[in-house]
């Protein structure tokens, strides 16, 4: 075995279904008194009954949680914030939400809780990815990480089929990302096989069953590994791609990462072969390819023009991809990376 260094994240796990009602008790275990509670205005309605329920540790709901974490809505609930006189946030949704909590945080330190009601992984990684000015950009810091995640797989029990899917592709591309990211370790390594395979059975047993509590709540496992696999390592040539097409394009985040997943995984299937082994075995020796046939069989888009992304911005998506390119096993090449996003673009299988 080669030397490594693990770096654990530190925070409070809770999983199980019913769990949301835990957390009065850990606003007060943070020592904290007044939590604003954030939202997309879909789930506003949640919010307000979540915020309603904790009586005096409600602070109030801010519900304009965006995707991609513009810093403008940041900004305005950091107002609301002081105007509540909130001592810390809860995040109650998917990765927009969660997005906007760590945004927070990372301006003000305030303790984070999240309540999760996707396979986003976001909630356990120190990572905040925000827009400004049609560009996103990244940045880790140790504020940024939440001190409690609650997975309740009842609150996961009305999120649509089609989201659950797209969400848990995004979940699995943080795990096979992980496998070759520079900082990998035997230990990652580890939780991002069993994300991988927790998840890769959860997908199709709530497809065929929506109300599949015991699938969701697999789910909700999986999402939780891959995601501390991606805070752990650090990112590579998915997440730039990701990050530059949802920040410059406006595409949505998790339906990006389902349709780029199987073309950067195919990309890096020579450069890493021995890392990415024991995940292509699960899907038949392909990655590349049996991610995408895996994504066809549970009805997820694979053509980045079902997004909206028109060919024509093709050229310049690859012109930026290859700017400050994130490090990665196979070298980022301009001329390879266009012929990656045409084939995603096409929803091509990939080569």
């Amino acid at each position: 075995m080669q030397a490594f260094t693990y770096t654990a994240n530190p925070a409070r796990i809770i999983v199980g279904p019913g769990s949301l009602a835990r957390v009065a008790d850990e606003i007060r275990q943070l020592g904290c008194s007044r939590a604003l509670v954030l939202s997309t205005p879909f789930q506003r309605e949640q919010a307000e009954q979540l915020n309603r329920a904790l009586g005096e540790l409600g602070a109030g709901v801010f519900s304009k949680a965006a995707m991609h974490t513009p810093v403008e809505v940041t900004q305005q609930a950091m107002v609301i914030f002081t105007e509540v006189g909130a001592d810390c946030v809860v995040a109650l949704g998917g990765g927009s939400t969660i997005g906007l909590g760590k945004a927070i945080a990372y301006r003000n330190d305030t303790p984070q809780i999240v309540v999760a009601t996707t396979y986003a992984g976001s909630e356990v990684t120190p990572i905040l990815g925000q827009t400004e000015k049609g560009m996103k950009t990244t940045l880790k810091d140790a504020s940024i990480l939440p001190e409690v995640v609650i997975y309740d797989a009842e609150l996961t029990l009305g999120l649509p089929v089609a989201m659950s899917v797209t969400s848990g592709l995004n979940a699995i591309a943080h795990a096979v990302e992980g496998l070759y990211a520079k900082e990998r370790n035997p230990i990652t390594a580890l939780m991002a096989l069993e994300g991988i395979r927790g998840l890769k059975d959860a997908l199709p047993a709530l497809v065929e069953r929506p109300d599949n509590v015991e699938a969701r709540n697999n789910a909700l496992y999986g999402a939780w590994l891959c995601g501390t696999v991606l805070g752990t390592v650090g990112m590579a040539l998915h997440h730039k791609l990701c990050h530059m097409l949802g920040g410059s394009f406006g595409l949505p985040h998790a339906e990006t990462h389902a349709i780029m997943l199987p073309h950067t995984a195919a990309y890096n299937a020579l450069a890493a072969a021995d890392v990415l082994a024991p995940a292509a075995a699960l899907f038949n020796g392909e990655l590349g390819g049996g991610l995408y046939d895996f994504a066809k069989s549970l009805g997820a888009p694979v053509a980045l023009k079902e997004l909206g992304l028109v060919e024509a911005d093709l050229d310049r998506a690859a012109d930026l991809a290859v700017q400050n390119p994130y490090w990665n096993p196979q070298p980022v090449e301009r001329d390879a990376i266009r012929a990656l996003l045409q084939r995603a673009w096409g929803g091509l299988r990939p080569e």
